[in-house]
């Protein structure tokens, strides 16, 4: 039996989903923010999809089925907490577009964030080189290199992370929001 969450049980919570490439900055601006929601009194969580693989999909691999079992998992809780009036923020590559508008349908108040930046760029940002393995051939199933990355037709936000500030994102994630006072 497949546990599904619909829009009619949920409660006054929402989830913000930041989608884009390994390095485009998802995770620095959910943190943002996070610390900035937190400092105004709003019940948030951030949901990290590195903390979530590690935790909650570990075993799991990078095939298509595998990432797509990860993505709704990661949904799955989103809805848990929105349900009791969390604001949700979940940064996962997520790269699939079906699956992407599958779990948001089923999410309370869903808000798509495609942080973009491109390959040249997050192959610069990348410390760990795991873009030029990857382009090298060294890692298999390996988003926007071996692995396709489906940009969102029509997020709700497109934030171009190689154009922008992390403040400058932040205030327009406020603003798209409602929240900037």
């Amino acid at each position: 039996m497949t546990a599904t969450l619909q829009r009619e049980s949920v409660g006054t919570g929402r989830v913000v989903w930041f989608t884009g490439l390994s390095g485009a900055g998802k995770s620095t601006l959910a943190s943002a923010l996070y610390e900035e929601l937190i400092a105004r009194g709003e019940q948030v969580e951030l949901l990290d999809g590195d903390a979530v693989r590690e935790n909650l999909s570990k075993g799991l691999g990078f095939t298509k089925a595998d990432r797509d079992t990860n993505v709704r998992r990661i949904a799955f809780v989103a809805g848990l907490l929105a349900k009791h009036g969390v604001t949700v923020l979940v940064s996962a590559i997520s790269p699939y577009a079906e699956t992407r508008r599958e779990v948001l349908a089923n999410l309370p108040n869903p808000t798509e964030v495609f942080v973009d930046a491109p390959l040249a760029v997050v192959t610069e940002r990348d410390v760990k080189g795991l873009y030029l393995k990857a382009l090298a051939g060294e890692i298999p199933h390996f988003t926007g290199v071996s692995d396709p990355y489906e940009a969102p037709e029509n997020p709700d936000l497109h934030l171009r992370t190689d154009r922008i500030s992390v403040q400058d994102g932040l205030k327009q994630l406020l603003d798209h929001l409602g929240v900037n006072a």
